[in-house]
């Protein structure tokens, strides 16, 4: 694989790591909740919807758009998930990154150069691959703050980003 890909396969690798290792062992109750009383309009979101949302977006930019595989998404279902545990959760992100990892290691030069079409718009390979790790780092980060609003102030370790060089 060339770097290029290889670097965006770790971005996107480690930001859905951090994910999962955020929500791995925590308990529904904490999955569940959120910061502000639900509404239709998700003003806040629950672990498990930010969870479920990178996941179902990292498939269908990597796999859907990029990759070519059968449009299987249920966006609104994400908004709505509620889990009695962490296991659905982190079964579905390793899935999406196995998926993930087929579709790298099946891009070419040519096709990081070529355009693919996203709800009937063009955009171009590379703008899916760099959305992906866009999308996911800022959910990541509504996802750190959620946990410390629950945690009132307490954090997970983060890793610092040399610690993240591969």
């Amino acid at each position: 694989m060339n770097p290029e890909r290889q670097h965006y396969l770790h971005m996107i690798e480690d930001l859905r790591g951090q994910v999962r290792d955020l929500i791995a062992d925590l308990p529904a109750e904490v999955l569940n909740w959120r910061p502000l009383p639900a509404s239709d309009a998700h003003e806040t979101n629950s672990l498990a919807v930010l969870a479920a949302h990178v996941a179902g977006a990292e498939h269908f930019w990597i796999a859907e758009v990029i990759g070519g595989y059968p449009a299987t998404r249920d966006r609104p279902a994400e908004f709505v998930m509620e889990v009695d545990g962490p296991s659905s959760l982190v079964r579905r992100l390793d899935e999406v990154g196995a998926e993930t990892s087929i579709v790298f290691s099946r891009l070419t030069a040519a096709d990081l150069d070529g355009t693919r079409q996203a709800h009937d718009r063009p955009v171009t390979v590379r703008w899916g691959i760099l959305h992906v790790i866009d999308h996911t780092s800022l959910h990541l980060g509504h996802m750190q703050i959620t946990y410390q609003l629950w945690m009132e102030g307490g954090s997970k370790p983060s890793p610092r980003w040399y610690e993240r060089l591969p």
